[in-house]
């Protein structure tokens, strides 16, 4: 299957990241966070990508353009003009990977809508380039084929960053860490969507999360796929180093092995 990977927003809440590199391309590891997503869906066999760039998409292009010289030993020539890779042998990821601009302030809709016409008439898998999970993406199709709906949406319990106080008597006799709140469901951004959905967008200024899938709510055409495991957006300085703290550590539930 087909998966598209929206990836050409701003990122304004992680400007310290993202003056001089699209959010996607803030390193985990060392490795972009775009790839990390990438490796969960090629894991499970999906191997074909859209990417929905925008703000500083050559960024992305370059990268991907120079990807097997990232994974090898390089020797660049000056006199000659040549660029020699040592290590042919390496092993490449099976990607086909296809970087679409599709604007620089278009909504997430927006983006969808200019990359129809790179779609099979399909169900695709659909996510944002700034999340990581272990979403199991057998599970998460199964559920969409059996669903009979047009969309399928990953739900998620979003982690809980704020405990609560016991009090008693005036005082405070203990502190408890917040739980998720089993009816706290969100939109945890892991999709499969048949194309014919992408009709419901109009024009670039409108999101993916609104009119959209609000309609398809409405119709009873958007299932829930239930994901208790990881989930992290990065959407703030905080979160990266967050992230980065997990994979120094050796605990990266995303990671694949």
């Amino acid at each position: 299957m087909q998966v598209v990977l929206l990836a050409g927003g701003l990122g304004t809440r992680i400007s310290e990241e993202t003056a001089a590199r699209p959010k996607p391309m803030i390193e985990i590891g060392g490795i972009p966070i775009l790839v990390h997503i990438m490796r969960l869906y090629s894991h499970y066999g999906h191997n074909e990508f859209v990417v929905c760039a925008g703000y500083k998409s050559q960024v992305i292009k370059d990268f991907f353009r120079n990807f097997y010289m990232y994974m090898v030993d390089t020797t660049f020539d000056m006199e000659n003009n040549e660029v020699i890779s040592h290590g042919e042998s390496v092993d490449m990821p099976p990607w086909r990977v296809t970087v679409v601009d599709t604007g620089l302030e278009t909504m997430t809709g927006g983006r969808l809508r200019r990359i129809r016409s790179y779609l099979r008439d399909e169900p695709f898998f659909m996510t944002y380039g700034d999340g990581l999970a272990d979403v199991d993406m057998h599970a998460l199709l199964e559920t969409h084929q059996k669903s009979n709906c047009l969309a399928t949406v990953t739900a998620v319990q979003p982690p809980a960053r704020y405990g609560r106080f016991s009090i008693a008597d005036g005082r405070i006799t203990g502190f408890i860490e917040k739980p998720a709140d089993e009816s706290d469901w969100i939109n945890g951004g892991f999709f499969v969507i048949h194309p014919s959905a992408l009709d419901r967008i109009t024009d670039d200024d409108e999101p993916w999360e609104r009119m959209p899938m609000e309609s398809l709510a409405a119709e009873g055409k958007l299932a829930p796929y239930f994901h208790r495991g990881f989930w992290q957006p990065m959407d703030t300085l905080r979160d990266k180093r967050q992230l980065e703290a997990m994979w120094e550590k050796g605990n990266a539930p995303w990671k694949i092995v």
